[in-house]
């Protein structure tokens, strides 16, 4: 982490939003400029442009997206037993969590007479984006098929990157089928999420498109939701990070650990350790370059910790509030008491609490959705759930009574709107006018 300790306290107001600044943000408009290129081309061209795109960015030379019955079938075959166990024992849990998210249906009387209800509805075609980039997703693709499978969606698309041979990860394919997907295309980046948007001759357009991915995969999901002709998205999820609340009782082991989870996902990624304790800042220094060079990814976490930060501060609450300011997609608390400060916690996707909870265990097979906010998005949207993948309606049943209860307020609040026809819809039906009862 560059060997940098910073004391919070010394840091002027400049440094300190510095300090707290995403480097993908910080590219944002060069990535912008590109991905606008890239879903054009996808838009004007179709099969055609993502053909090319997929030579041009992956290395593949595709003459079918679509992965085969035989595909998934080979990639049964080339996991090993354990990894079988593992992927259900993961599905085993995430379904039970999520399951219990359902939401229940609303009905009842607001007044004599006067019924309102809330149903919900299945949203009807979803497309979800399981990222490999450096390294495959099978733990995404359980993430996102789980919730679209319990909430009923009738079509689930899911795009993934090709390998250079033109197949797909073997463990995403597992995933997928036993998630409840079988409607898979070997296509990556911000091409497949122009495909999920505006469909093409071989990828039918989806109504809402879920999942990860790099800057490249965010910007692509923010112009495709902003355009009519495109898609809803689940939420702003781009490179990972993590934030690490510690006190001078945690274990420099621990938190280098958690440090460098996060780290080795992408050079993209930021991991910040904020801490009350100076001694505890270096140990971790030393103990995230001692377990830094015994990692297969050692490269990848090298630059992901070439943008993070260890930052110390006084006391707690100024921990909190520099947490809470910063939103972060992953949050662990290594302190003594750690449930104590969790009702000041505010915003954070998803938080781990103790020395016993590593973020790993959230990324695979606790049960909790790892599909979550990042760039700060945490303060105003939560990780993905059952409910991403319905949408609400409201209906409303009355009787002639009711109507009746209901018809001064309404020809009032409609007179001060100055909507008359609003007024005469409730008239007409009550005999107003020489007009028919019914």
């Amino acid at each position: 982490m560059n060997g940098r300790v910073v004391l919070w306290a010394e840091a002027g107001q400049a440094q300190q939003r510095s300090l707290l600044e995403r480097p993908a943000v910080r590219d944002d408009a060069g990535i912008s400029r590109a991905v606008r290129q890239i879903i054009a081309r996808v838009r004007a061209d179709g099969d055609a442009a993502l053909t090319q795109l997929t030579a041009e960015l992956d290395g593949a030379e595709l003459d079918t997206f679509r992965v085969s019955p035989a595909e998934f079938d080979a990639a049964a075959r080339a996991l090993s037993r354990d990894a079988h166990a593992a992927i259900d024992l993961a599905i085993g849990n995430v379904r039970r969590f999520h399951a219990a998210q359902l939401p229940a249906d609303i009905s009842l009387e607001t007044m004599p007479g006067v019924c309102c209800e809330r149903i919900g509805r299945a949203i009807d075609t979803v497309g979800l984006y399981v990222p490999a980039g450096s390294a495959p997703l099978p733990s995404a693709a359980i993430m996102l098929t789980v919730p679209a499978d319990l909430a009923g969606c009738r079509r689930r698309l899911m795009c993934t990157p090709p390998r250079a041979d033109g197949s797909a990860d073997p463990a995403v394919l597992v995933a997928a089928r036993r998630g409840g997907v079988s409607e898979v295309y070997k296509i990556g980046g911000a091409q497949a999420i122009a495909a999920l948007a505006y469909g093409t001759q071989s990828i039918p357009a989806a109504d809402k498109i879920f999942g990860p991915g790099n800057a490249w995969v965010t910007a692509a999901k923010a112009l495709v939701s902003q355009d009519p002709a495109g898609a809803a998205i689940d939420l702003p999820a781009g490179p990972s990070e993590v934030m690490v609340i510690a006190d001078a009782r945690a274990d420099a082991r621990y938190v280098a650990a958690d440090l460098l989870s996060q780290a080795e996902h992408g050079a993209d990624s930021q991991v910040i350790l904020l801490t009350t304790s100076e001694a505890l800042a270096h140990a971790t220094l030393d103990e995230v370059d001692r377990q830094l060079a015994a990692l297969t990814r050692q490269s990848i976490a090298s630059e992901a910790l070439a943008n993070s930060r260890i930052i110390v501060a006084a006391d707690m609450q100024t921990l909190l509030d520099i947490c809470n300011r910063y939103a972060p997609e992953h949050l662990i608390v290594q302190i003594e008491k750690p449930r104590s400060i969790l009702a000041e916690i505010r915003n954070a996707g998803s938080v781990f609490l103790g020395p016993w909870t590593p973020e790993s265990v959230g990324d695979y097979c606790s049960g909790t959705n790892h599909v979550l906010p990042t760039y700060g998005a945490a303060r105003n949207y939560s990780g993905l759930g059952v409910e991403h993948f319905m949408r609400q309606m409201s209906v409303q049943e009355l009787s002639r009574d009711g109507l009746r209860t209901l018809a001064p307020a309404v020809a009032e609040l409609a007179a001060l709107e100055g909507l008359d026809a609003h007024a005469a819809a409730v008239r007409i039906r009550l005999g107003g006018d020489g007009s028919q009862n019914s």
